[in-house]
């Protein structure tokens, strides 16, 4: 499994962007945790215990930590209360995306190529909007998933542009947890390597 998600890609663009507020909240949020070193996935204003803005974020490598989470929380907090984008009381919850995370970027998807996912497009792909399966192959235009629920007549195998993709998440499978768990042991394993060079240095 080929890892794209290191940090030559920490610029690397969302394919799914947030609209109206919460597009504002994006805008504001993102380049503080670029100079973090780490990558949004998704911000979203929710309507729970009042109102709760949900911050998905990640390090570089894939990997977010409790600490990680306060970091990036200590950090945006001073400069939302700067920008005051909402108007109302609101509870600030950072997370990492959690393993069934939202696939936001072309890396996303060839990380987790072998998994199964469910997504929609914006616009018909083989008479449909809504798909699930597992990512057999992903390119720089977009990904070949094999359909694990295939209608009378469809092809077992649908490629899905990334300009169509609406929305995507991976789907909670023992394979995935045993490879979200030893990508995240590796990750782990190589900030440490890095952290003891430049003790040494």
């Amino acid at each position: 499994m080929s890892d794209m998600t290191n940090a030559d890609n920490e610029l690397e663009p969302r394919l799914i962007t947030e609209t109206g507020l919460d597009q504002r909240l994006a805008d504001i949020i993102e380049p503080v945790l670029i100079g973090l070193g780490f990558r949004l996935i998704r911000v979203r204003m929710l309507n729970q215990n009042g109102a709760t803005m949900q911050v998905m974020a990640e390090r570089n490598d894939g990997t977010m930590t409790v600490q990680d989470c306060e970091e990036v929380s200590m950090a945006i907090s001073p400069v939302l209360d700067v920008e005051d984008p909402i108007d109302k009381e609101y509870h600030l919850e950072v997370s990492s995306p959690g393993i069934d995370r939202p696939m936001v970027r072309k890396s996303d998807f060839v990380r987790w190529q072998g998994h199964l996912v469910k997504c929609e497009t914006s616009i018909l792909i083989d008479n449909r909007k809504r798909f699930r399966g597992k990512i057999v192959e992903a390119g720089a235009d977009g990904f070949t998933l094999e359909r694990d629920q295939v209608a009378y007549g469809e092809e077992q195998k649908v490629t899905i542009p990334f300009t169509a993709l609406s929305d995507a998440k991976l789907i909670l499978t023992d394979d995935l947890i045993r490879d979200a768990l030893r990508a995240d042991k590796l990750a782990k394993a190589q900030a440490a390597n890095q952290n003891e060079a430049d003790d040494q240095e």
